[in-house]
């Protein structure tokens, strides 16, 4: 379930109909996204499987774009639906703060695919007792692909690495604008 979700939102990207671009500029500027996709978190718990939920939230940006090459940092917060329960209680993934770099090479007039890296701070949490914030790593690709001048869908995988071997795989569309 994990990969096909992945690979059906990395295909949305990639094929975001051509007759939307409009002439595209470059990628540089002030950027704002809303996300949605599937989260899938490993708490390292032996006898538990893994959490599945749906992920959403936002991201602030800035790239500059020099040639073909686009550099940029990208703060993002989140939140995720995922939850189990066990005989102690239930307990829910929450919040997920990122702040990162992201690079990327221009494919084509429209298209823009990227690498990114940073730091993840995520919290679990026991309703009614309390919860824990978990620091980590991010690392992660996607495509961004060009609607318009200021209209941009993109596709993303990220894996992130929290302390305690807690791990999350994450598979998204997003929508965003340029400021």
């Amino acid at each position: 379930m994990k990969n096909v979700t992945i690979a059906a939102a990395i295909a949305v990207s990639a094929l975001a109909s051509p007759v939307l671009a409009q002439e595209t500029g470059d990628f540089s500027g002030v950027k704002a996204t809303a996300i949605a996709g599937y989260d899938n978190i490993d708490l390292d718990i032996a006898g538990v499987d893994n959490v599945d939920g749906f992920l959403y939230g936002g991201t602030l940006g800035y790239d500059i774009q020099s040639g073909n090459i686009v550099y940029g940092a990208e703060l993002e917060a989140t939140e995720s639906t995922g939850k189990f329960s066990t005989a102690a209680g239930r307990i829910e993934a929450g919040r997920d703060l990122y702040a990162g770099a992201r690079l990327g090479f221009v494919v084509g007039d429209a298209s823009l695919l990227y690498a990114k890296a940073g730091y993840t701070n995520a919290r679990v949490s026991i309703p009614g007792v309390g919860g824990e914030n978990g620091d980590g790593f991010r690392v992660g690709g996607g495509i961004e692909y060009k609607l318009s001048d200021k209209l941009f869908a993109r596709g993303e995988y990220r894996y992130s690495n929290y302390e305690d071997g807690v791990t999350r795989n994450q598979g998204l569309v997003s929508l965003g604008v340029n400021f």
